[in-house]
């Protein structure tokens, strides 16, 4: 009895159905290609459509920008510098507390914290602004202690300390607990092993996004000019606003802009370059 044999085409080998022939690698120099061809076009479309000259006239006219100096630099960035950097320190100091009651053994910590985080994290920055400069001296009978540099202290320090005091806890969370241990062993105290062990560590750990919140800082100075703030205590935003309505010109916005990029530009540079040596060490 004979069994007849299949056989195979001798031609070449069929196509798996659904497949294109192409390698992986071919098939995404084909992807790129064509991201780049639309984007090139994009960017084609774009430069033939706008009118540039009346780009060049409405935002790039510094000739009317001349008052602006020398009191962008001297008054309204040092403004800007002086209320982040107070913020900075309130929400600084405020956000290492709340962390560590956030970390305490004693339940009312932990809910008192955990309702301080819930607040000025869900709260706008500007709405606990204005109740800070507003609300505050009606309920105090005067002005915040400070002026405006107190209140604005007060305002977005609450608001930094909230986000600062979630960093700092994943850092102090980010410590082996073998150091606290190793020091409780030693005979220090929870709370001086916490301060020269566990913080010294989590603030190394924590660095690049603190920096990122001098970053986010630095930015919603900008919200200081909702509290009508006298001529003295302008900042960035503020001037380039007063200055763009004067002039019936859009340029001072850019100017102020480039201000704030003087800044958050290098500090942005900072933070990545702080990130990319954590991730090497590690």
């Amino acid at each position: 009895m004979t069994t007849s044999a299949t056989t195979e085409p001798s031609g070449p080998a069929r196509k798996t159905p659904g497949r294109t022939g192409l390698s992986p690698r071919q098939r995404r120099r084909i992807s790129l290609g064509v991201q780049s061809t639309v984007l090139a076009a994009g960017l084609l479309l774009v430069v033939l459509l706008v009118d540039w000259p009346l780009v060049r006239e409405t935002f790039l006219d510094f000739g009317a920008t001349r008052e602006m100096y020398p009191d962008l630099f001297t008054i309204a960035l040092k403004n800007t510098v002086i209320y982040t950097l107070s913020a900075y320190a309130v929400g600084f100091s405020l956000g290492l507390v709340v962390a560590l009651m956030r970390l305490s053994s004693l339940a009312v910590y932990r809910w008192l914290a955990l309702v301080f985080v819930e607040i000025f994290r869900g709260l706008p920055a500007l709405l606990t602004l204005m109740i800070v400069g507003y609300g505050l001296p009606i309920a105090l009978g005067g002005p915040v202690p400070g002026g405006t540099v107190g209140a604005v202290a007060v305002g977005l320090g609450l608001v930094a300390a909230a986000y600062m005091a979630e960093t700092f806890r994943a850092g102090i969370q980010a410590v082996p607990k073998g150091q606290l241990e190793a020091a409780r062993s030693l005979g220090m105290s929870h709370t001086r092993a916490m301060f020269s062990i566990v913080i010294p560590q989590a603030l190394r750990i924590v660095i690049p996004p603190l920096t990122n919140e001098l970053v986010l800082l630095f930015k919603d100075s900008s919200l200081v000019s909702a509290l009508g703030i006298a001529a003295a205590g302008v900042e960035l935003t503020k001037m380039g606003s007063d200055f763009a309505i004067n002039t019936a010109d859009s340029t001072p916005f850019v100017v102020a802009g480039a201000c704030y990029l003087i800044i958050t530009v290098p500090l942005g540079i900072l933070v990545r370059r702080l990130e990319a040596r954590q991730a090497k060490a590690r």
